[in-house]
């Protein structure tokens, strides 16, 4: 009996031993801002022109540097059900006539998708660029301004409004005051301006609405939501063998998806500065 009690607790020892060895995952924690602006979220803000020679010299020296971290897969902000779509654009890139398809449009072309994560995948010699957007989510903006206006929250409208703002002022003055790529992507991963994101949620517009309305509550769970499926998205494709991956998403997504992988012991965040310096 006392044999069976003993191997059963070396087994224990050796099992934790492994686990312990085994070291979290990195994931490059890459922010950016939309290089081809639809106009479609709620700062608005001025165009960067990524098709410049500067730009185009400053987007090879970072996927230099990208290529030097290693990262074993690259995720995008791409709807994850369209994967085969990506996989197509991507084989184009690869042999080289991408660019020079007249049947893509400017957002093919000026998208950070193509001008980065292809780029840095390529000079991996990756076959593939992995989908991870989740885009069935509702963000009823609309109702939250309507509701708070019903039920006299007019210094939260304002405050929502005014955050926003401060963000595209901010933004504006990178591009107006000839700002690098570089250092426009290091203001966004800033984590000032990520504090800034997570309390617009959790501090201002989780607190909209009535006695039975909860619009804001809502809004913000729907944003959590989202980047919960997105990080689960990834998480799936994550194996033992990888020990370095990245993620080149919009910086607010970052901001959340960034303090719930601070609570995970299988996956370490690693800042965007770390790797570009």
């Amino acid at each position: 009996m006392k044999k069976i009690w003993l191997f059963l607790f070396l087994s224990l020892c050796i099992s934790f031993s492994v686990i312990a060895q085994h070291k979290p995952t990195e994931v490059l924690l890459f922010g950016t801002f939309h290089f081809n602006n639809p106009g479609l979220d709620a700062a608005k803000t001025k165009s960067f022109d990524i098709e410049s020679e500067k730009s185009q010299t400053e987007l090879d020296e970072i996927a230099e540097k990208i290529k030097v971290y290693n990262p074993s897969k690259i995720f995008v902000e791409w709807e994850y059900n369209e994967q085969e779509q990506l996989d197509s654009l991507y084989n184009l890139y690869l042999v080289g006539t991408y660019f020079e398809n007249p049947k893509l449009s400017k957002f093919y072309k000026q998208n950070e998708i193509f001008q980065l994560a292809f780029r840095a995948a390529k000079k991996l010699g990756h076959a593939k660029v992995y989908a991870m957007d989740y885009t069935d989510a509702n963000f009823p903006f609309d109702s939250l301004m309507e509701i708070a206006q019903k039920n006299n929250q007019v210094a939260l409208q304002e405050e929502i409004m005014q955050t926003i703002q401060e963000f595209s002022v901010s933004f504006d003055a990178q591009i107006d005051a000839d700002k690098s790529l570089t250092e426009i992507l290091y203001f966004l991963n800033s984590s000032s301006l990520r504090q800034k994101d997570m309390s617009l949620y959790t501090q201002t517009i989780n607190k909209v609405g009535g006695q039975d309305n909860f619009v804001g509550a809502y809004l913000a769970s729907e944003w959590y939501r989202r980047n919960l499926y997105m990080l689960s998205i990834m998480q799936r494709q994550i194996t033992n063998e990888d020990e370095r991956v990245m993620m080149l998403l919009g910086s607010s997504h970052v901001a959340l998806i960034n303090k719930i992988i601070s609570t995970h012991s299988n996956l370490k965040g690693i800042e965007l500065q770390e790797v570009l310096e």
